[in-house]
């Protein structure tokens, strides 16, 4: 079984480091990432903290995309091409084709926020204002990037590729606006309100728990558990997402 997701896994890194647009996302994302030194002199404030915040803004968002835009074709377009019936028509299972193009752009969003993870600490190094908590940040980025991906190919197996697109970039601003339907819960005076808030408090995705950039930032201190909590997240949600997906790929009508 491992062989197979492997092979699909490779075979989809293939394909994804072929794809312009990410090349075209990654370009815009050590531009923006080199601008964070020009904004710093334009903008009021310390020149350090505009630097980092830039850059890991700089970084969540073309990750972001790069997760979207090219997750969300993962399984779409190997219906619309039809290649997907020759991989299945061999001894492959659908959940199998599923994790494995999971695990590829896996692979690719790993490269490409290494390569926009570097320039950044170039640009840092260069100006004296490294800071190693900055690669815990961005590693829960990468957590982050995950997350997105596997509700992507989740919605990709649901949609039209147009739509899957709009659904995991919702998610995505919603996730990180979930605390503000906690306070709106808290506020509600209807017993049913106050438990739908709950309810969707803990069933969309709180993204949340893998943004420590304002603490980076400002040099404020971590809890570990923090940390703790982020990966076993990604670990238990990210799971019962892609179990979902291979759910219904398992029944999709392929035609």
């Amino acid at each position: 079984m491992l062989t197979r997701i492997n092979a699909i896994a490779l075979n989809t890194f293939r394909e994804a480091i072929r794809h312009r647009i990410l090349y075209l996302l990654l370009v815009f994302a050590v531009v923006m990432i080199s601008f964070a030194q020009i904004l710093s002199l334009l903008t009021v404030g310390s020149e350090e903290k505009i630097i980092k915040d830039f850059g890991l803004a700089s970084i969540d968002l073309f990750g972001v995309l790069t997760a979207v835009f090219i997750g969300i074709g993962l399984v779409s377009k190997e219906i619309e091409r039809r290649t997907v019936y020759t991989l299945l028509a061999k001894p492959l299972h659908r959940f199998e084709f599923v994790l494995g193009k999971y695990a590829g752009l896996a692979i690719t969003l790993l490269v490409n926020t290494a390569v926009m993870s570097l320039w950044f600490f170039l640009v840092l190094l260069i100006k004296g204002m490294f800071d190693g908590m900055l690669v815990m940040a961005i590693l829960l980025l990468f957590f982050q990037f995950l997350l997105i991906t596997a509700l992507a190919v989740l919605f990709s197996c649901l949609s039209t590729p147009i739509l899957a697109s709009v659904m995991t970039l919702a998610l995505y601003v919603i996730g990180h606006l979930l605390w503000s339907l906690d306070l709106l819960g808290a506020r509600l005076t209807s017993a049913p309100g106050r438990g739908l808030c709950r309810v969707l408090y803990f069933l969309l995705p709180n993204l949340g728990n893998f943004d420590i950039k304002g603490e980076v930032v400002h040099g404020l201190a971590i809890d570990g558990g923090r940390i703790l909590w982020a990966t076993l997240y990604l670990i238990l949600y990210g799971s019962t997402v892609l179990w979902t997906a291979c759910a219904v790929f398992e029944r999709k009508e392929l035609q």
